[in-house]
């Protein structure tokens, strides 16, 4: 048996994966629930150099029936035969972090949208 090994990738090897699709979201993980307090909150640590936890992955060829989109950002299927990295921990500051660096909307429901770096003011509405 192969036991996982820790892996160090960049933000923008993570946002790259994610527009590619090689990252996803499972239907199971609950849906986005951070604010715009909690979002800002991780991009000031991260420019402060500070520790942001791990991300834990499932990296497997199998495709899950039901994946989410990030936000109203719909993400292409990955090439047939490649591996998915499926999202296990760290969904909440995934989406933040992609949110903030492409500068897209994440709209949970009608009370709610979380807009950053998107040139309009930061709402939450």
């Amino acid at each position: 048996m192969k036991l996982p090994e820790p892996q160090t990738r960049t933000f923008a090897s993570l946002i790259a994966e994610i527009e590619k699709g090689q990252i996803k979201i499972p239907q199971f993980q609950r849906d986005f629930v951070w604010t715009i307090q909690k979002s800002a909150g991780l991009i000031d640590s991260i420019l402060k150099g500070y520790p942001i936890g791990t991300f834990i992955f499932w990296k497997t060829k199998d495709r899950l029936r039901s994946v989410r989109d990030l936000g109203s950002q719909i993400l292409p299927e990955p090439e047939n035969g490649d591996a998915v990295d499926y999202v296990l921990d760290g969904q909440q500051r995934l989406t933040s972090l992609f949110a903030c660096l492409k500068g897209i909307s994440i709209k949970r429901d009608s009370n709610f949208s979380l807009s950053i770096g998107s040139g309009s003011p930061n709402q939450i509405g």
